[in-house]
């Protein structure tokens, strides 16, 4: 039986994990697992500790790891994966393209114990350009990559199965300036067009389901023609495949497995309402996936901000699960440095969406009253960054005054506690 199965009988160890995480009653984790508008991706082979995404619950936010051909260090990619964990992210995705892959990935397995997603269709198609072309894959490559996945452990996996001969006719006649920007959405666009065949993941779904039910992992229903740049924001061929996404959650809950659906991608601030809307009405409220959304295409090396601003208005409408986007996006390969910056972008998104949506302010509240109380190491225990705000205030300051340097003797926080005389 999967987790899915299970929590439609009783409130498994699992759901009472997360319920008391979440602050929750258990009950209310179930039914969500069960109707499947909460997932909690779990391959037992991995076994990580349970982190629930979707209906009820805090926004959660994902780290993207991954070598290159251009740069593969396995240490490296294991150091971001220890930084991830450390400033609190969720989960954790290998998308590796360079070196041993399978050995990598592995290694995060390893190393993380939080849950790990992974793209497939990379591996396969890669090794099958390296050799000849991508449009060379067969159906077997395909599942071939996923199952070993999933041997290996991973949880959750990015699965392209919306994007059809149909939603190709539609790109075709979109109009867009960026075509396809998913890079596993291109190697599936490239096969159908030069195969003249329907996509091996769509007609063949419930094999996929098959093999999602048999190891317990999550799909993660992925958006191939998400746009990749705001003028394509919300056009017919990224609903069309929204919409197809849609039937395919609704036939993976009738197998049991668990399904989310990932969304764009760069959207303008006025449209990003309406995609989670929409998303949520398509899909019978799946868990909902986002890049982002990047507000404006203008700000190379500033990438995690313009994420960050898409990522706050998009989970208090509603999305559940904020893909971290660095500054390095659209540049180069990550550094540590820029999974860090990233990812607590994203988890400020996350925060101050969660406490919109009424979870979370006793963490400001604290902060407050530290701040109130001018007691400096109750205010880094609360930062998101303890060892930035703590340099941050050393600098430039002798950390034996009161107040920081930016007011110095006129702080008003002083001043004004003076004359209340609070405590």
């Amino acid at each position: 039986m999967t987790l899915m199965d299970r929590a439609r009988h009783a409130v498994t160890p699992e759901i009472y994990e997360v319920a008391a995480r979440e602050g929750v009653e258990a009950e209310l984790v179930r039914r969500g697992v069960a109707n499947g508008r909460i997932v909690i991706p779990l391959n037992p082979r991995h076994a990580p500790g349970p982190c629930g995404i979707g209906e009820g619950l805090g926004v959660k936010v994902n780290v993207n790891l991954g070598t290159s051909k251009d740069h593969a260090s396995l240490e490296e990619e294991l150091e971001k994966a220890r930084i991830a964990l450390r400033y609190g992210a969720d989960t954790v995705m290998d998308l590796s393209t360079g070196g041993d892959i399978d050995a990598i990935r592995r290694a995060v397995l390893k190393e993380v114990p939080v849950p790990v997603g992974t793209v497939p269709i990379y591996q396969t198609g890669l090794r099958m350009a390296r050799q000849s072309a991508v449009v060379d894959m067969d159906e077997d490559d395909i599942f071939n990559g996923i199952e070993m996945h999933a041997k290996d452990g991973v949880d959750f996996m990015t699965v392209h199965c919306g994007i059809t001969k149909e939603s190709v006719s539609w790109l075709r006649r979109s109009g867009r300036l960026m075509d396809v920007v998913s890079r596993g959405g291109s190697f599936l666009v490239a096969w159908i067009l030069h195969n003249d065949k329907e996509n091996p993941l769509y007609q063949n779904f419930d094999y996929l389901l098959e093999m999602a039910r048999k190891h317990d992992f999550t799909l993660s229903l992925g958006d191939g023609l998400r746009p990749g740049c705001v003028h394509d924001a919300t056009d017919a061929a990224q609903l069309q495949e929204l919409f197809i996404l849609g039937t395919l959650v609704k036939r993976a809950r009738e197998k049991g497995v668990q399904a989310m659906v990932e969304g764009p991608g760069h959207v303008p601030m006025q449209q990003i309402e309406a995609n989670v809307q929409v998303e949520k009405s398509a899909c019978d409220g799946a868990p909902f996936y986002v890049l982002g959304p990047l507000v404006t295409d203008i700000a190379p090396g500033y990438d995690h901000i313009t994420a960050a601003i898409g990522g706050a208005i998009a989970a208090y409408h509603g999305a559940d699960f904020l893909c971290y986007v660095t500054p390095s996006e659209h540049l180069s390969l990550p550094t540590p440095e820029d999974v860090k910056e990233g990812l607590i972008a994203s988890k400020i998104a996350a925060h101050a969406a969660d406490i919109a949506r009424g979870r979370g302010q006793a963490r400001d509240d604290a902060m407050a009253k530290a701040r109130r109380s001018l007691d400096w190491e109750a205010m880094f225990a609360q930062a998101l960054d303890p060892e930035k705000a703590r340099a941050y205030r050393a600098r430039g300051h002798d950390e034996n005054v009161e107040g920081c340097s930016m007011c110095g003797d006129v702080c008003a926080i002083k001043i004004v506690k003076e004359y209340l005389k609070k405590d």
